[in-house]
């Protein structure tokens, strides 16, 4: 799932970007309300992590834009103001979450997978489709109950997929949501990484609609 991580402070946007990367998240980074207001209206995310105090647009500003344009992906609101008519009036404006600085990564980390999940209709950390179980939190998956090493990307793969089971996911979602805006990728990335899933999942797990895209069924209630 891709993040966009909007935070003027280098150190402390790399500290952040780590910590989203090993939590299996790929996320794209802007230091300025312009350029994070333009990303937001023109690219998909699962979620946006945007700071207040922002040059050139500040963050609420950019939220109010957002909003008012029709975007509705989740937002955090992670700033040093702490004030509570501060939080209600960013709430108010369109934002899901607020953490203060100073913050716990882990608790960041938390709040990023419950608004993520929230959005995709999946209020558990634990996902079951066909024989498949995905731990959000713990980073796992199992078939049958046996244990299934996934590399990351192929982790991104699964856990997009099960998180909108039903639904016929493009392989041009995939590719926004699985890659960073600027990481180099070969134009069949998207079928090679569906192929060493299958493999190690089984090969009926991730249907093929050709035309259209990839499906993962979801468990009968």
């Amino acid at each position: 799932m891709r993040i966009l991580l909007v935070e003027d402070d280098a150190r402390l946007a790399a500290s952040v970007g780590r910590a989203l990367e090993a939590a299996g998240f790929v996320h794209d980074w802007v230091e300025d309300g312009e350029r994070a207001w333009f990303l937001g209206d023109t690219e998909h995310y699962a979620a946006v992590i945007l700071d207040l105090g922002l040059p050139r647009l500040d963050g609420l500003s950019v939220l109010r834009r957002w909003r008012g344009a029709g975007q509705r992906f989740p937002v955090l609101i992670l700033t040093a103001r702490g004030e509570w008519s501060e939080r209600v009036e960013g709430i108010d404006a369109g934002a899901d979450d607020y953490l203060p600085k100073p913050f716990r990564m882990e608790e960041l980390l938390a709040r990023v997978r419950a608004l993520v999940r929230r959005a995709a209709g999946q209020p558990s950390p634990v996902i079951e489709c066909g024989g498949v179980r995905l731990d959000t939190c713990r980073m796992t998956v199992t078939r049958d109950g046996a244990p299934v090493h996934l590399s990351p990307q192929e982790y991104r793969l699964a856990c997009y997929l099960m998180q909108h089971a039903g639904r016929v996911v493009s392989q041009g979602e995939l590719t926004e949501q699985l890659y960073a805006q600027d990481f180099e990728r070969e134009s069949n990335a998207i079928e090679v990484l569906v192929g060493r899933v299958r493999r190690k999942l089984g090969g009926e797990w991730i249907q093929t609609r050709r035309g259209f895209g990839y499906l993962v069924e979801p468990d009968a209630d």
